[in-house]
């Protein structure tokens, strides 16, 4: 399973490209806002650290856009700033016939703020590069999220489908084990969502026990 960074904060990144392994990134307009910069100069900065590489990063269409015409004129835009570029596009009825019409331009698209499985179907079917099931939101309503998530694996398997499954809206490592467990491609999780799955309690209790025996013990 590949691990993508939920961040528009180049610090953040680079940090995580450096030291985890981050094999992506996903912004979003919150993200964007919580980076402190105006949306274009995070584009720049995000297309210039990664130029020669190949790592994806989902840069999602102005959410105010509502037809396809709209959506795509833009996505075309983005989609040419950085190879690396998968642009973001709401799973709305518009939304999908923009996936599909970008698809057949060969614009890469990642859709997002899917909630079901039939969602999950249409972005497949319309040529999505990534489609992007929402599980913390989910969860926070009481809905299963293993269930959400594992249903549109099996239904991906079912028809060949290519389109890869980032579970996004990570909140705990739980849910990312929860998507592993049932086969999702990616997950996407904050900066640190991913530090505090590094950890354990028990890890911490049995390092302190081992360097006390070794503070102990004759060298």
């Amino acid at each position: 399973m590949k691990y993508f960074l939920d961040s528009a904060k180049l610090d953040e990144i680079r940090y995580a490209f450096d030291n985890w392994g981050i094999d992506g990134v996903t912004t979003n307009p919150r993200h964007i806002l919580l980076s402190g910069k105006p949306f274009r100069t995070v584009i720049t900065e995000l297309a210039g650290e990664f130029k020669g590489v190949d790592f994806p990063i989902s840069v999602e269409v102005n959410p105010h856009l509502a037809t396809a015409a709209e959506m795509i004129v833009e996505a075309k835009e983005l989609s040419a700033t950085s190879e690396n570029f998968v642009v973001k596009i709401p799973c709305t009825e518009q939304g999908l016939v923009a996936t599909k019409e970008l698809f057949e331009a060969g614009v890469k698209t990642n859709v997002t703020l899917v909630f079901s499985p039939s969602q999950a179907i249409q972005a497949a079917r319309a040529g999505a590069w990534f489609v992007s099931p929402f599980i913390g939101w989910k969860e926070s309503s009481g809905e299963g999220c293993a269930d959400f998530v594992s249903s549109i694996v099996a239904i991906y398997e079912n028809y060949a489908f290519d389109t890869e499954i980032i579970v996004a809206a990570v909140r705990s490592g739980k849910q990312i084990v929860d998507a592993a467990v049932v086969g999702a491609d990616i997950v996407t999780a904050g900066f640190d969502v991913y530090r505090d799955s590094f950890t354990h309690p028990f890890t911490d209790e049995g390092l302190k026990r081992f360097r006390d025996a070794w503070d102990k013990t004759e060298k």
